[in-house]
């Protein structure tokens, strides 16, 4: 049984299994046209649109709903390769043939899955979010590193020649000095109306969906893809398109090891209670240099992707768009002096690049890690309803016991000790 131990400050969280795994797994030694061999865990929604990514490299399948399972069975066995299927993931995980896992379950659940999956000596595409929580990520990261694994965040703007050139651009100084960074979210999309609780169909494990999260009665609008609107499991667009963007912001910052060092923002809620997460939101993260990241959630003056202000022009980037108020930066050749930023054009072809020269991913853990945190950030100012102060080196809120105890949350038993 692998299990999760509560975090401590320092720790944060540590996973462990009763078969214990040997303390670094060596990388299996890929020849010319070796195929990675893939397991998925999560096979529903964005699940299906990873394994079809992976299509000739899925070895195997794992869904706690039978019927999902079934559908992306017949994917695989569509192009004339059947693999095994699993309800529970960590039989998957014994699969001595298994190179890396592609997690695409919700949010609540990719620590975990991560983390066992480094013990099991498999490397790890994990999708975005990366976590539920400050601390799972810094503990994905930990067993990452500990047991030299490649684990890449399903990030995939990283991997879109748009966003890179509105980075370099950015950190080129084309712009000037940049001021502020505006992000546009959409709103949630909860498929209204609610229901009442119900048992659980029969195609599903309920109980095992749940997994670390509190026990709750069973509802249709819970999960699936509505997960993302719950506390529980997710953080609604703050962490679903937030991650995307603000991914970016931090790239184009050059903090892919940091973050703000404040944030405060306001909020409003569905009246109807249908579902938790925000319908608006406002939230304003300041760097140590004074750049502000500004994140509106259908805020008329922000627009949806990201706009870059400086002192000397802005520039707009959205999927598959870049534009600025300097025309000629967009259109001309970067000069050599220029930044110029790794380049990946494909998010899953980038991961399988890594699992064979063991290099980090565009996307890697620590950048995912990072960038999660600046969304739950701003989830807590706003649950908290005041402004806090935050130490990006230390991971830790100044002087806030309130606010630090919303770095982790406890796990249901038997998956927390």
């Amino acid at each position: 049984m692998y299990s999760a131990i509560r975090p401590t400050r320092r720790s944060f969280l540590a996973a462990t299994a009763a078969v214990a795994f040997p303390a670094i797994i060596p990388a299996r030694v890929f020849g010319a046209n070796d195929r990675v061999i893939t397991g998925h865990i999560g096979v529903g929604g964005q699940g299906t649109s990873n394994l079809k990514a992976f299509l000739k490299n899925a070895g195997a399948l794992c869904d706690v709903d039978s019927n999902r399972l079934s559908l992306a069975a017949k994917v695989v066995a569509a192009i004339g390769s059947p693999c095994d299927t699993f309800s529970d993931y960590r039989k998957l995980l014994d699969r001595k043939d298994i190179d890396a896992v592609v997690i695409s379950t919700p949010d609540h659940w990719h620590a975990l899955t991560t983390i066992h999956a480094c013990q099991a000596g498999k490397d790890v595409y994990c999708e975005k979010p990366l976590s539920l929580t400050i601390a799972e990520g810094r503990a994905m990261v930990e067993a990452a590193r500990k047991h030299k694994r490649v684990v890449q965040t399903g990030s995939q703007q990283r991997s879109s020649g748009e966003f890179r050139t509105a980075c370099e651009l950015v950190r080129s100084g084309k712009i000037g000095g940049v001021k502020s960074i505006l992000v546009g979210l959409p709103a949630s999309n909860f498929a209204s109306p609610a229901v009442p609780d119900s048992e659980p169909p029969a195609e599903l494990d309920y109980d095992f969906w749940l997994g670390p999260a509190p026990t709750l009665p069973y509802n249709a609008k819970r999960v699936h893809y509505n997960f993302r609107f719950f506390w529980d499991y997710s953080g609604g667009q703050m962490t679903n398109f937030g991650a995307h963007h603000i991914d970016i912001a931090q790239w184009a910052l050059n903090m892919d090891d940091s973050g703000p060092i404040s944030t405060e923002g306001t909020a409003t809620f569905d009246p109807k209670h249908e579902y938790e997460v925000t319908s608006t939101c406002r939230v304003t993260h300041t760097y140590a240099d004074g750049v502000t990241l500004v994140v509106g959630q259908l805020e008329k003056d922000i627009p949806g992707g990201l706009t870059f202000l400086g002192t000397g022009g802005s520039i707009r980037v959205d999927r598959g768009k870049v534009t600025s108020t300097i025309d000629e930066i967009v259109k001309s050749n970067p000069p050599v002096e220029d930044v110029h930023l790794e380049v990946s054009t494909n998010h899953h072809a980038n991961f399988l690049d890594c699992i064979k020269t063991r290099k980090q991913p565009i996307a890697d853990v620590s950048v995912g890690h990072r960038s999660a945190t600046v969304c739950h950030l701003g989830n807590i100012a706003i649950r908290l309803g005041r402004k806090v102060q935050w130490d990006p080196s230390a991971e830790k809120f100044v002087g806030d016991e309130e606010a630090n105890r919303m770095i982790s949350r406890p796990y249901r038993s038997p998956w927390a000790v």
